[in-house]
């Protein structure tokens, strides 16, 4: 359990990165990076939503 709270932190920290590279890209006209930058966080709060519902069924079966 301890690893798949470490795995949703890493994830929110990730999300939070993109983020701050998407608004500071935007900022500098780099359209690529958001672009890049939305993918991954697209990918990430995916995978963050399945770790969100595999955590969930763990504890409904205990």
């Amino acid at each position: 359990m301890g690893k798949k709270v470490a795995l949703n932190v890493f994830y929110n920290i990730v999300i939070f990165i993109c983020i701050v590279v998407i608004w500071s890209a935007v900022e500098h006209g780099r359209y690529e990076y958001v672009l890049a930058c939305a993918f991954i966080a697209g990918i990430i709060i995916t995978l963050k939503i399945r770790l969100i519902k595999e955590i969930r069924s763990m504890q409904n079966n205990k």
